[in-house]
Order: structure tokens, then C-alpha cells, then sequence
């Protein structure tokens, strides 16, 4: 009875492994899976997919568009929506990955540290610390306190970068969040059409097709781009008040188009001797690179952040995109690197006279302005009797 019995285990065992001996046509589908799941270019519902995202996005560009048009303030505004939505959808998040327990009061504390952020944040109205009234010691709302603290700092850390770009001209806030859209709408469409090889097991649509194909289309936007947008003082402008007039200013620098004589090395049909570029284009392919490169990762973090609470979106405020923060993940990136960039190159080789009289009337007291006016009289009468 013992020899028959590992007879059959011996032959069942046999036939486990035959049966799981794959067909090469199923060798070849599986190298059109990524993570388990079919690559975007064999997905059988991607069409409407792709009609639901298109529909989504004119709304969104159109929208955007608008309130670029109407100015500085608008943006800031469309910012803090952001924000609430971000955090809305965070917020629900970490409530769902603990539904069983039903502590009172925790939804109402996350919005309560998110407004007093805000305030802290755009107005420094507080001037002495909140005194945190919980004294509870449980594991559980500890837990969900130092959540609450990273999800704003997450969502007001990157804003406050935005929110100093805005202002500094709304073409520091403007071009690198457009080459972020430009990025993920060519990574979307490359993917679609010619996405054979996945990228990265954290987003199994993702593909070296899509990607490469969206880096180029991005870097060269952000060229072309950048000589559009900086033809408009409404975008080139610093906004040094809280007004909603329309500006005027002296561009500066970055913003003055350089001539290069392209000489005898275009054919003598080419309609064009010489091109006009402006200096800022050259940052410009800075910018367009990091998006290319290094902002996406900000959508991989976020993908593996979703991966680990088991969700496929952060929220469904957008159809055919998910929520706000699935858009805005890596934008938190590309604006902390726009102001950083623009600080450390742009601001010390963008001054004009009129900045500079700016700051100082804004800066130095009436008795300061007076004695620089007299020095620079002395400066110059000096520098008149010498030229005689």
C-alpha cells in the first residue's frame, strides 16, 4: 500500500510539472505584461479610455488657460484649491486604511492642522505656536497625527515654492508646469501608440517608448515655448503687490532677444539669415530636461506610495485621470526645482534699472535714499571733471 502510494504522489507530481510547462505563444504574452497586468498598446479598452482622459484635459487646459489670463492672484487662489483637494484626497486615504477604527474627531483634526497651516503658511498670522490638544498616548492616533503632519508638509512645502513663482512672473510658474503636462501627455501618447518595453514594475503602463519619446517632444517645447511666453510682459512681469492691474516692466536680460547670424551655413533659399533667441531658452532646456528626467520620478514615488495602501488612484476628482494629487505629483517636484533654479541662476543675471530702483525704494529708509542719491552726485561729477 506505502509503494503504490508514492507511486501515484511520484507521477502526480510529474504531471503537476508538465502541466505547468508554458506554450511559447504564452511565453510571448507574457512579455507584453508588466507586473501582471496587459502594456497600455494592448489594453482592449484603451480607446475609451482615451476619449474619457482627451475630454478631461481640454477641460483642464481651458480652465488653466483662463486663469493665467486673468492673473496673479486667480493662480494663487487655483493653488490653494489644489491644495484642499490634495489633502482631501490624502486625508480620505489614510481614514480608509483604518476604517475599523472609528476614533471621533480625527477628520475633523486633519483639517484643522491643514487650515492652521495655510495660515501659517500665505500670512504668518499666528503669532505663537497652536498648543496641541490632544493627550491621547494611543499607538493608533500617534500614528495618525504624524500622517497628518506629512501630508502638509507634503502639500504646503512644495506650494510655498509655487506660490514665490508666481510671483517672481507668472512664466516661472507657467513653463515648467506646462512642460510637465507636455511630458505626461506625450509619455500618454507614445505609450499608447508605440509602448512595446515597460519602464519600471511601479507603473506597469509605463514604457522606454513612451518615455523617450515624451523626453525629446518635452526639451523641445521647452525651447520653442520659452521664446512664446516670454514676448508678454504679463507673464515675464514680477508682481510686487497684491493689485490685479496689468503690468508693465522692463523685462530685463533674459527676456531681450540675442541675434545669430546664421551666415553661409544655410542654402540661399533658407528665408531665414538669422535667428533671434533669447537667453532665458537656454534655461529653458534645464527646465525641460529635469521634467524629462527627473520630475516623472516624483509619479513613481507616488505610484509606489498607492501600491502600498492597494489603491489604484489617490481619488476620482478628475475622470480618466483619478484625483488632483495623481496630476499634481510630479509638479510638487518640477516647482521646487523652477525656484531653486531661478534663484541660483536667473535672479542674479536678470537685473534692470528698474528692479534695481525697486528695491530700493522699497528697502532702504528715506535718510538711506537721500545719502545714496548724494554719493551717486558725487560719483558723477567726479567721473564729469575727469572725461574734461
Amino acid at each position: 500500500m506505502q509503494r503504490d502510494t508514492s507511486s501515484s504522489d511520484v507521477s502526480a507530481s510529474h504531471v503537476g510539472r508538465v502541466r505547468r510547462r508554458k506554450h511559447p505563444s504564452e511565453a510571448t504574452t507574457d512579455g507584453n505584461r508588466a507586473n501582471g497586468q496587459p502594456l497600455l498598446v494592448n489594453d482592449q479598452n484603451k480607446y475609451k479610455s482615451m476619449l474619457i482622459r482627451t475630454y478631461s484635459t481640454v477641460w483642464m487646459i481651458g480652465g488653466f488657460a483662463f486663469i493665467i489670463y486673468v492673473g496673479h492672484l486667480y493662480i494663487w487662489a487655483m493653488v490653494v484649491v489644489i491644495q484642499i483637494y490634495m489633502a482631501r484626497e490624502l486625508f480620505n486615504l489614510l481614514r480608509k486604511s483604518s476604517e475599523e477604527k472609528q476614533l471621533p474627531g480625527f477628520r475633523l483634526l486633519n483639517w484643522h492642522f491643514f487650515f492652521t497651516a495655510m495660515l501659517y503658511t500665505y500670512g504668518r498670522f499666528l503669532s505663537r505656536q497652536l498648543v496641541n490638544t490632544v493627550g491621547s498616548t494611543y499607538k493608533y492616533q500617534f500614528k495618525q497625527y504624524a500622517w497628518t503632519h506629512m501630508i502638509l508638509l507634503t502639500v504646503f512645502a512644495q506650494s510655498a515654492f509655487t506660490v514665490a513663482n508666481i510671483f517672481e512672473g507668472i512664466f516661472w510658474f507657467l513653463l515648467p508646469a506646462s512642460l510637465i503636462v507636455i511630458n505626461d501627455i506625450f509619455a500618454y501618447l507614445f505609450g499608447f501608440f508605440l509602448g512595446r518595453t515597460p519602464l519600471i514594475k511601479l507603473s506597469p503602463k509605463k514604457t522606454w517608448e513612451g518615455f523617450i519619446g515624451a523626453s525629446v517632444t518635452t526639451i523641445i517645447s521647452a525651447f520653442l515655448l520659452a521664446n512664446v511666453m516670454g514676448r508678454f510682459q504679463w507673464l515675464t512681469c514680477p508682481r510686487k503687490d497684491l493689485s490685479t492691474g496689468w503690468l508693465y516692466c522692463d523685462p530685463g536680460p533674459m527676456f531681450k532677444p540675442e541675434h545669430y547670424s546664421l551666415g553661409e551655413s544655410v542654402p540661399h533659399w533658407f528665408p531665414w539669415k538669422d535667428l533671434a533667441i533669447m537667453p532665458v531658452q537656454w534655461h529653458a532646456l534645464a527646465l525641460g530636461l529635469f521634467a524629462s528626467i527627473i520630475a516623472p520620478f516624483g509619479g513613481f514615488f507616488a505610484s509606489g506610495f498607492k501600491r502600498a495602501f492597494k489603491i489604484k488612484d489617490f481619488g476620482d476628482s478628475i475622470p480618466g485621470h483619478g484625483g488632483i494629487t495623481d496630476r499634481m505629483d510630479c509638479q510638487m517636484v518640477m516647482a521646487v526645482f523652477a525656484y531653486i533654479y531661478h534663484q541660483s541662476f536667473i535672479a542674479p543675471q536678470n537685473f534692470s534699472v528698474e528692479i534695481i530702483l525697486d528695491q530700493i525704494l522699497r528697502n532702504l529708509t528715506y535718510e538711506e535714499q537721500k545719502y545714496l542719491y548724494e554719493q551717486l552726485g558725487e560719483m558723477f561729477h567726479e567721473r564729469q571733471l575727469g572725461q574734461n
